[in-house]
């Protein structure tokens, strides 16, 4: 992307104006560098760097607005693209509706959680029949659908799981969402000799705050075996952590992160709770509290990959640098309207029951039919589904107004019928995610957001606007 780094000579150009309405409206953000402000045109995601003693000149210019323009079909398709292009490639499958944790922040509801079912072995293969043969008829040659078996805790029910990853182990990539408290060394020899992902969820370095939140339905802590755990899978690849951030955690995050680098986990998320169900709610950080430690821990990863060579990747994080340096190159779905849910992705729960996202497993509204009784392509376009899949941020008061609505994507739309009382609200944490735009393009100003992202993330882009003003 563009940085305009020298003043310009001041022209008007003819027929286009900006900032009127007739052309595009470029917004000046100011990132905390000392030199530069970002330029930001909202509806296309277009944005470039320009120094603060240059932008009346760069703005009035001819030869910005101009390159711009010859460009702005493009950015507009990518980002069509991008938001109603896509179809689903990958479910989040609960096997079971039980979990052997309380967690004080679950999204799903408590008395599922304790008395809810599970899928039975041969249910759960004839399950993936179906969605093999569903994905083999609309996805590309070569490429495979995505299971990840997810939770409540889908080791509970480890030998229909297992039963489903051995027999399509050639037809579908698996990865398994799971508390770790079942992982003994037979499940992490079976997962690891397939090459299964394996995310854990661990909030905290020392068991007095990672057992805060996470607890039995004794209210014991568990994070000793989770620790036993990550220290097994060291060294895989196919390894990450996952930390929600609450407000009994938030300040120590950047130690969280120094403790998962010493682990060599590969790449870790640093979720703010979803605040879908009330418990969340009362554990919710304040947004700007929010945002300051996060970016600690943020600079505290670079820190240690400065020191080391070593990358921790705060997935979550890297994914807001992507769809800022290349759009097209994210790889969740979250921070993007409308998002991943149904569009993307959709969650299958034990009893065939399909969701746009499992943050929806609890909400009878927002099922689309069932796996074993309907045909996917209806319930993808069900009146369930549209809710989610229609939630378009250009409909939300205030993210409509806001410059970096497609680095962001007003988050998350079970929170905003949840907590807020409608697919046209904001859902939590506004403050935070306009936080996370500003300090990922002054990364970006800084030259270190490379630093920050998967290492040859950039292999495959391909520059679509290069503007360097002289």
């Amino acid at each position: 992307m563009p940085i305009a780094d020298t003043q310009t000579q001041a022209a008007r150009p003819s027929g286009r104006l900006a900032n009127t309405g007739i052309g595009p409206t470029f917004s000046p953000i100011d990132i905390g560098h000392p030199d530069y402000l970002a330029v930001v045109e909202p509806d296309t995601a277009f944005w470039s760097l320009v120094r603060k003693d240059s932008l009346a000149d760069v703005l009035t210019g001819k030869r910005f607005l101009a390159a711009y323009l010859e460009k702005a079909e493009v950015f507009a398709a990518q980002m069509e693209g991008l938001r109603f292009g896509l179809t689903p490639s990958a479910v989040y499958f609960n096997p079971t509706e039980r979990c052997n944790l309380n967690c004080a922040y679950c999204y799903i509801p408590a008395d599922m959680r304790a008395h809810g079912e599970h899928m039975s072995t041969a249910r759960l293969l004839e399950a993936l029949e179906i969605l093999e043969k569903h994905f083999r008829s609309v996805m590309p040659e070569g490429r495979l659908p995505q299971i990840v078996f997810h939770g409540a805790e889908p080791l509970l029910n480890r030998e229909a799981v297992f039963a489903g990853i051995e027999k399509f182990d050639d037809r579908m990539r698996f990865g398994v969402q799971t508390n770790a408290t079942l992982l003994d060394d037979e499940a992490i020899s079976f997962l690891t000799g397939r090459g299964v992902g394996v995310g854990i969820s661990l909030d905290g370095r020392t068991a007095a705050v990672a057992d805060r939140a996470r607890v039995n339905w004794n209210g014991q802590g568990v994070s000793k075996k989770v620790v036993a755990a990550m220290k097994k899978l060291r060294g895989y690849p196919g390894f990450n952590v996952i930390c929600t951030v609450t407000s009994r955690n938030l300040r120590a995050l950047p130690g969280i992160a120094e403790y998962f680098h010493e682990n060599e986990v590969p790449a870790c998320l640093l979720n703010m709770v979803r605040c879908t169900l009330p418990g969340a709610r009362e554990i919710k950080p304040g947004d700007e509290e929010a945002a300051t430690w996060f970016v600690k821990a943020l600079e505290k990863t670079h820190e240690l990959y400065r020191k080391t060579g070593r990358k921790l990747v705060v997935a979550n994080f890297a994914n807001i640098i992507l769809g800022v340096v290349a759009p097209t190159a994210r790889r969740l779905m979250c921070d993007i309207s409308p998002c991943g849910g149904g569009r993307c992705f959709f969650a299958l729960a034990p009893g065939g029951d399909v969701f746009p996202c499992s943050e929806f497993v609890g909400l009878p509204d927002f099922r689309g039919g069932n796996l074993f009784d309907d045909q996917i392509p209806d319930i993808l376009k069900s009146p369930a589904f549209a809710k989610v899949t229609g939630r378009k941020v250009e409909d939300i008061e205030p993210c409509k107004r806001c410059a970096v609505r497609h680095f962001c994507g007003s988050p998350c739309p079970a929170e905003a019928v949840e907590m807020n009382g409608g697919m046209d609200r904001p859902g939590a944490f506004c403050r935070f995610y306009e936080r996370q735009a500003r300090y990922a393009l002054r990364l970006i100003a800084e030259g270190r957001h490379d630093d920050f992202l998967w290492d040859g993330w950039d292999a495959d882009a391909e520059t679509v606007f290069d503007l360097r003003m002289i």
